[in-house]
Order: C-alpha cells, then sequence, then structure tokens
C-alpha cells in the first residue's frame, strides 16, 4: 500500500499541546508582532483582552512546530512498518483562518486536524491534494484557532 492509499478521510489526529508562557508570548510579540496586548502583562490586563494573550501568528507558528514534529513520527512508524519514503510536496496555502478566543499566558492549547478532502491533482500528474482541517483549543475545551489547510502528496 502507497502512503497516499493510507490516508483515511475523515481521520482526526492530535499534533499535540504547548503551553504559552509569558516569556514566550512577549518573547514572539517583540520580534513579529509588537502589540501591547502581546507585550507588557500590566497594559494588557487594561486592554479589551483584559490580560496577556497570545499573537494569533504564534498560536499557528506552534501548529506548524508541532504538526512537523507528530509528521516526522508518523513517518519513522510508516518506515519502521516496511513502507516507502512518501514524497511530500509544497503547500498551496491556508484559507478560514479564525482566532476565534484569545490564548492568555500560562494556558495549554491542544492542536488537531482532521482529513477533510483528498483528491488526485487535475494539473500535476502523480500527485495528489490532502486537505485537513485545524482546530485548537483551550483548557475548557473552548476553540481558539481554526482553518483549513491543504499540502500536496505524491499518490505513487
Amino acid at each position: 500500500m502507497s502512503f497516499w492509499d493510507s490516508i483515511e478521510l475523515d481521520r482526526t489526529y492530535e499534533m499535540g499541546s504547548h503551553l504559552f508562557t509569558a516569556e514566550d508570548i512577549m518573547d514572539f510579540a517583540r520580534r513579529f508582532d509588537p502589540q501591547r496586548f502581546h507585550l507588557d502583562p500590566d497594559v494588557a490586563k487594561k486592554t479589551l483582552l483584559g490580560g496577556l494573550c497570545a499573537s494569533g501568528w504564534h498560536t499557528t507558528a506552534v501548529y506548524m512546530k508541532l504538526n512537523v514534529a507528530w509528521r516526522t513520527e508518523m513517518l519513522k512508524e510508516w518506515l519502521a512498518a516496511g513502507g516507502e519514503m512518501p514524497d511530500f510536496g509544497p503547500s498551496p496555502g491556508i484559507k478560514n483562518i479564525r482566532w476565534t478566543r484569545p490564548v492568555y499566558a500560562g494556558e495549554t492549547i491542544a492542536y488537531r486536524q482532521r482529513i477533510s478532502e483528498k483528491r488526485v491533482s487535475r494539473s500535476r500528474p502523480g500527485w495528489g491534494i490532502i486537505g485537513f482541517a485545524v482546530e485548537a483549543v483551550n483548557p475548557e475545551g473552548l476553540t481558539v484557532m481554526t482553518f483549513d489547510g491543504a499540502a500536496f502528496l505524491a499518490t505513487k
């Protein structure tokens, strides 16, 4: 069976979780998103968000880090079981990204993705597109981020 054939539509994968510390939130913000509710806990308390919270881009970047680690482990298992190394292509992008709740300092956010699409590419012979719906949830089980992504994968 090819790696492509092993992909199951509607299967959900737990990607792992991440603790967003105040230090990490402020460090990311200083480098990439220097807004007051990401930079200073005292100032953040006085904003609409009510406390120090992570940038949405920080929340998204953590997903990518967890996705790469998860994929690495998945590939190790696939290869150990005798599978051939799959040929991954680039992502044609993401859409519908939403940051639905703030991620506050001290929260551990859990990430998962569901395979939402699997189709053979019409324009690139030998390639398919895997679509996935990503969700991140806070400790109360409330969604803090969602987006729809896709990636090319060889079909052989």
